[in-house]
């Protein structure tokens, strides 16, 4: 993704103001964007059949693309009936990273150190198919960058059972905390241990399916190391 400084900035209407813990409010559209690629997983929040209902979902961003601010791309089956509901209705996205457990002198001040992105916006189903071909690659390459240029193009049936919902990237908000514990100073003079376990994401070496022949990839040993 290409970083634009021009974009509009974060929490740009009163749905996607921050409310409490404004101090915790990032401001800067760009640190959504490294958030967005750092991350792996995104939750839809979407009313189906009368009740709410968060599901994981697998995700990429395209800045250039054609919605508000850049497009927000969903992976899902033409099956589901959570991708019949969120057609053409306002949808909540969240994306979060967990970077450490705080550990305070009381339970009250115990914490989490997180990035944490909540988008706003009404979602549309993608039918172009030169957009949804562009969409499924994106997704692909956002799991392990490279790969889509590597595979075979996708056959009709498979497209024909893929689904790619596009968000608009305007409606969006982040909040973050990188800090060790707040604690209350009597707290701190009784002596009981403060501090932060720092969490982060590791992969293990890339184990091969046996039916697979040749070493493995570069882009995936590639990715694996990132991690």
């Amino acid at each position: 993704m290409t970083l634009d400084p021009t974009l509009t900035s974060l929490s740009p209407t009163a749905r996607t103001t921050v409310g409490r813990g404004r101090n915790r409010m990032v401001e800067d559209r760009a640190e959504l964007h490294r958030l967005l690629e750092d991350a792996l997983v995104a939750h839809l929040g979407v009313t189906v059949g009368g009740h709410p209902l968060v599901l994981p979902t697998a995700y990429a961003v395209d800045l250039a693309g054609p919605d508000l601010d850049g497009t927000l791309y969903l992976h899902g089956s033409v099956a589901a009936g959570w991708l019949r509901a969120a057609t053409d209705t306002t949808v909540c996205v969240t994306v979060t990273e967990l970077d450490g457990l705080v550990a305070a002198r009381s339970a009250f001040h115990h914490s989490m150190n997180y990035r944490s992105a909540v988008v706003i916006g009404a979602a549309r189903l993608v039918e172009d198919v030169a957009e949804r071909g562009h969409a499924l690659d994106l997704i692909v390459d956002h799991m392990i960058p490279g790969r889509s240029a590597t595979l075979r193009a996708s056959t009709r049936k498979e497209l024909a059972a893929t689904a790619v919902l596009a968000l608009p990237l305007h409606e969006a908000s982040m909040k973050s905390r990188a800090e060790g514990p707040i604690d209350e100073p009597e707290d701190v003079a009784a002596g009981v241990w403060g501090g932060v376990i720092p969490v982060r994401r590791v992969a293990d070496a890339p184990v091969s399916d046996p039916a697979t022949s040749g070493p493995v990839p570069v882009d995936v040993v590639r990715r694996a190391a990132s991690l």
